[in-house]
């Protein structure tokens, strides 16, 4: 170990003694009699138990937490600055807002975490003495590090990364909007199917990353270096005719709400295939669109909560990041459709009745559920073989009968049972 990240000076804590400053602080937090504030500034920490605390607001500056497991762990503003996290576990952590700047956390596994408007920038950072310790400290710059960290899921939206190296880590399927990447390295990341929209990007070094499938809607990456970067099937923004068409396509579903008013006398179901939805934003939320056919659509980020979707088609669509919480899905077709990150909270997946003995079930064939929300959602009888649902919540979700075979369930939360 260099002495940058030097354990000098710093007093090293047993997990009986952590845990009682931890108890101390979520009584401080929680404004109970006794608590007190974690001071836990230039301690070595390294290896110990902090998973499914409260630790917001906590300082824990320049302390080596390296191997600490720190699962859903309560970090909200909680002060970082110049930490060593170095394979740390912060998987569904929440570090919103947290100060991480001059941090490091290579290979660390951020899964799923929450970072959003978290700080990783350079930060001036006290070295202890080799041999003084804390009585002789050095200040240095020191970027923020995290270098083949694991980030698969996590939302970073509005995080400050300006400066940041990280190399070769893992984006995949995160959220990155609107965050400050400016002059990151960012060599040889997978940012496959990563939510990029209004990132910035300018001067950072992108060879050979991999964007496969991203979103990348308002990025502008002509002051990037881009050599050897995997760019197929992006996401831009709407075209001018999309934007154009929006007054269109309102209008045809707004004719879909009066064709279920009135019993199929008038109007007529919405035919909406191939088409980009996405300018249409929340013009969709809690209309009535049964039988509605958007086969391989654009939907990405749309709001279509409390929608009445009963039997659609919404086949092979891209609703990544949609807004469908509360939605009327009954008997819906969604085999190989896109749902990352789609919020399907509550939402009704169940078999729609067709007449005496006659029903349809909720189709959800290959379809892509990567962390999906799905808590008290009912996908009774719903049929889901081969489906993705890795890193899915699934807490509180009805599941009679329902069809999970070929399914990876290895990381979904909120399961009572066993997969068969």
């Amino acid at each position: 170990m260099t002495a940058a990240r030097s354990l000098a000076g710093r007093r090293r804590l047993s997990q009986a003694e952590l845990d009682m400053i931890v108890t101390a602080h979520e009584k401080f937090v929680t404004g109970k009699q006794g608590g007190k504030r974690a001071s836990l500034r230039f301690m070595n920490l390294s290896g110990l138990d902090l998973s499914f605390r409260n630790l917001a607001d906590a300082d824990l500056s320049a302390s080596i937490l390296d191997g600490c497991r720190m699962v859903r762990t309560k970090l909200e503003r909680a002060s970082l600055f110049g930490a060593d996290l170095r394979k740390a576990d912060l998987r569904q952590a929440i570090l919103v807002r947290a100060d991480l700047r001059g941090a490091c956390l290579r290979g660390a596994n951020l899964s799923q975490a929450d970072l959003t408007q978290a700080d990783f920038r350079e930060g001036q950072v006290a070295v202890p003495h080799p041999r003084k310790g804390l009585e002789s400290c050095r200040h240095e710059a020191r970027t923020g590090e995290v270098d083949e960290a694991n980030f698969s899921g996590a939302t970073l939206d509005g995080s400050q990364f300006s400066g940041v190296s990280a190399f070769k880590a893992d984006f995949s399927d995160c959220s990155l909007r609107g965050a400050k990447l400016s002059g990151a390295n960012l060599k040889d990341a997978n940012l496959t199917g990563a939510i990029l929209d209004g990132a910035d990007v300018s001067g950072a070094n992108l060879e050979g990353a991999n964007f496969t499938g991203a979103v990348m809607t308002g990025v502008d990456t002509s002051g990037a270096r881009t050599s050897g970067a995997e760019m197929q099937g992006c996401l831009t923004a709407s075209t001018a005719q999309a934007v154009s068409q929006a007054d269109e396509i309102h209008r045809r579903c707004l004719d879909n709400q009066v064709w279920c008013r009135t019993g199929g006398k008038e109007g007529a179901p919405a035919r909406l295939d191939g088409e980009d939805l996405r300018p249409l934003g929340d013009r969709l939320k809690g209309l009535r669109l049964t039988a509605m056919s958007a086969v391989g659509a654009c939907m990405v980020g749309i709001d279509l909560s409390g929608a009445q979707l009963q039997g659609a088609n919404l086949q092979n669509a891209d609703l990544r990041t949609a807004n469908l919480r509360g939605a009327d899905l009954r008997g819906a077709k969604l085999s190989g459709a896109n749902l990352t990150k789609a919020d399907l909270r509550q939402a009704s997946l169940s078999p729609l009745p067709l007449g005496p003995e006659r029903k349809t079930v909720a189709n959800l064939t290959a379809t892509r559920l990567r962390y999906a929300l799905l808590q008290a959602a009912d996908l009774s009888e719903a049929v889901l073989d081969g489906a993705d649902l890795r890193g899915a919540d699934l807490t509180g979700a009805r599941l009679t009968k329902t069809s999970l075979r070929g399914c990876d369930l290895s990381q979904v939360q909120g399961l009572d049972f066993a997969p068969a």
